[in-house]
Parts: C-alpha cells; sequence; structure tokens
C-alpha cells in the first residue's frame, strides 16, 4: 500500500543525511542546556523543510501528508526536541492552509519559509486540557476589533525570544461555546497585550521552547479571524486531527532512535563471554519492538493518506497518535532495560530518549482521550 516514490524515496535519504550531520549531533547539548534549536530551524528553512506542506503559491514545497510523516520520523529520530519544533509548525501550517484567508496564507506562510518565522497553536489552559469545551479566555468584539482576555499554558514554539504568532482559540459566546461559540485568531507576538509569561523547565523534550501565554486586553483587527466567527472549536478539532498525524510521527522516529540504540548496545556489550545480542530473551525484546514500531509507522501513514485523499481520518489519526505514543513508551524503556545500568547514566542516549518519549501519551489528547475518539466512532 505504501511503496515509496523514487522522490520520496530521495526526500527521505536528503532529509536522514541533513538530520544525521546537522541535528544529531546537538541533540545532547539541547537536552543539557535547555536551548531551542534556533539554527536548526533557519537550515530547516533554506532547506525547504519548515514550509513542506505549504503549498508553492505561498513559498512552501507543496507536499502532502505523507510526505510530512515521512520527514518528521527522520528528523525526531536524530533529535526529540527538533522533532517536536518542526511537527507543531506543521500543524500551524495545515491550519492556516486550511482556514486562512488569501491575505492571512500570504502573510503567515510567506514568514514561515521565507524567513524561519514560527507559528505555535494555543487551545490549552490552565483549566482545560483534554475538555477544550472548558475554555475561559474570551475575545468580546469592540468595533472592528476584538478584546482578548485569558491565558494558555504549555504552549509550544514560543520562549523567551522563541515564536513570532500563535493561533488562538477563543471564547467568543459563552453560551454556545463548542456549538458556535469559539472563533479563532492569528495573533502577533507584539500585539499590545499579548506577552509571554513561564518557560516550562521540563522532564523530556527540553530543547522545545514551552510557555504560557497572556491576554491582557488584547486588540485584535477582525481581519485576524482565521476562520469564520464562532467556527473555532472545528478548527481546534481540525487542527488536532493533522497534529496527531505529527506526533505520531514524532513517537516513530524517537522509537526509532530507541531502537537503533539498543540494536548497537547489544551488539557491543558482552556479559558471560558473549555478546547479549546472542541472548534468546534480549533477542525476542528486539523482535517486539521492531514489528510493534513497524506497525506504528504503517498506522500513521494509513492517517496521512487517508487526509492526502480528502477522506475522513479522524479515527485513524487517534489510531495512529494512540498506538504510536504508546508504542515509543514501551520501546524506550525496553531499550533502557537493555542497556542495563547504563542506560541510566547520560553518558547514554537512551537516557534522554527515555524521557522524550514521555510526554507523547499526554500532549495532542492524551491515550485515554483518543480510546475515547475511537470508540465513539465506532460506536456510532
Amino acid at each position: 500500500m505504501f511503496e515509496l516514490s523514487k522522490e520520496r524515496q530521495m526526500l527521505i535519504k536528503m532529509v536522514r543525511e541533513f538530520s544525521e550531520k546537522e541535528i544529531a549531533p546537538l541533540a545532547d547539548e539541547l537536552d543539557r542546556t535547555g536551548e531551542f534549536p534556533n539554527e536548526t530551524t533557519m537550515k530547516l528553512c533554506r532547506l525547504g523543510l519548515l514550509g513542506l506542506n505549504v503549498p508553492k503559491e505561498y513559498g512552501g514545497a507543496g507536499l502532502k501528508d505523507v510526505d510530512k510523516v515521512l520527514t518528521v520520523m527522520e528528523v525526531a529520530r536524530a533529535c526529540s526536541s527538533t522533532g517536536e519544533m518542526f511537527a507543531v509548525q506543521l500543524l500551524v501550517n495545515d491550519i492556516i492552509v486550511h482556514h486562512g484567508t488569501e491575505e492571512q496564507k500570504h502573510k503567515y506562510l510567506g514568514m514561515t519559509c521565507k524567513e524561519g518565522k514560527l507559528g505555535a497553536f494555543a487551545l490549552t489552559e490552565p483549566g482545560a486540557g483534554s475538555d477544550a469545551g472548558g475554555l475561559q479566555t474570551t475575545a468580546v468584539q469592540d468595533g472592528d476589533y476584538y478584546i482578548l482576555n485569558g491565558s494558555k499554558c504549555f504552549i509550544s514554539n514560543v520562549g523567551p525570544h522563541e515564536g513570532d504568532y500563535a493561533i488562538v482559540i477563543t471564547v467568543t459566546d459563552k453560551a454556545k461555546k463548542t456549538h458556535g461559540g469559539m472563533t479563532a485568531f492569528l495573533v502577533d507576538r507584539d500585539t499590545p497585550g499579548f506577552t509571554v509569561g513561564k518557560l516550562e523547565d521540563k522532564m523530556g523534550i527540553r530543547g522545545a521552547a514551552v510557555s504560557e501565554l497572556i491576554f491582557e486586553d488584547c486588540r485584535v483587527h477582525k481581519s485576524q479571524i482565521l476562520g469564520k466567527v464562532g467556527k473555532g472549536f472545528h478548527i481546534a478539532m481540525s487542527g488536532l486531527d493533522s497534529g496527531r498525524v505529527g506526533i505520531a510521527s514524532q513517537a516513530c522516529g524517537e522509537a526509532q532512535a530507541a531502537l537503533d540504540a539498543a540494536i548497537e548496545y547489544a551488539k557491543q556489550r558482552s556479559q558471560f563471554g558473549r555478546p547479549i545480542a546472542t541472548k534468546q530473551g534480549l533477542q525476542w525484546y528486539l523482535a517486539e519492538m521492531a514489528t510493534k514500531l513497524e506497525a506504528a509507522k504503517l498506522l500513521a501513514l494509513k492517517a496521512a493518506d487517508l487526509r492526502d485523499r480528502g477522506e475522513p481520518a479522524g479515527m485513524n489519526a487517534s489510531m495512529a497518535k494512540f498506538f504510536a505514543a504508546e508504542t515509543a513508551n514501551e520501546i524506550a524503556a525496553k531499550a533502557l532495560q537493555i542497556h542495563g545500568g547504563y542506560g541510566y547514566m547520560k553518558d547514554y542516549a537512551i537516557e534522554r530518549i527515555y524521557r522524550d518519549t514521555r510526554i507523547l501519551t499526554i500532549y495532542e489528547g492524551t491515550s485515554e482521550v483518543q480510546k475515547i475518539v475511537i470508540a465513539k466512532e465506532l460506536l456510532k
């Protein structure tokens, strides 16, 4: 079903070589310092990857969701933090492509493709994580403007100096809420009343910027509405479908890195006079890990293929995200176990990968939420 064309094989080869040369060598440093991969972001921009899923008329490469999956896998395999930044930007691109006006597309997609400017998807709030209907950030109309008040938390691609604009989901009609009461806005970082709050100190993906966004009487012109008034919840949910495919791809890349590390270590490490790779019990571990990873990749590719063909993909996106995230955590845990005591030490990459994978079952909808989405579709 997923026989790769020569063009896609060349894309994978190009991204893999770039990732191994330019991204992987920085992974440990980004984890140690918590610094954002700014230089890598600009290199991805110059390579045309930051606008991978942006139509050519707006400065992008015009590639498909399947290409996104294949590319995110390679970047995340080299560095989880960089993979997270990349996946989030592709999500933001996708939302603007599908819901933006021509003016918005030229401005925001253009600045990403040409200048490496980054966007954020601001949905989550302190009291509204899995329950998107519980949003408290409001947008009240005042003539040709809307006044935004509230805060968002755990927002990726925004830091003290990182991030240039955000897609902000707000409540414009409290009575309607998810049924026509939410509206999305494109808000530039330099808009008065929009400030970046706390930069989160995270367990993993430490090089990815994740921050609090604060809106205090933030005046946004009506031309910054993304889509239509009252369609914010729909835009957010469609965005999550795209985002879940991206996170599934990220999970596959991180799982591949863990499996690679386990195989290499098993070949090199000797106990009782023989490489531990000769032990049947360990071989079974590796076989299970590789098989589940292959299944996760195929789920992600299927969801992407459905999206590319314009077919409903919500359930498949949730299946891919759920299975890939859980699988990445399982593979990372087994890879660390194969490393033994050394795997617990920061001298080995698996220690970092193990921490990086933990977020995968939480953001873009927890594993529990994915199962709710899947079951709801099955029981229609």
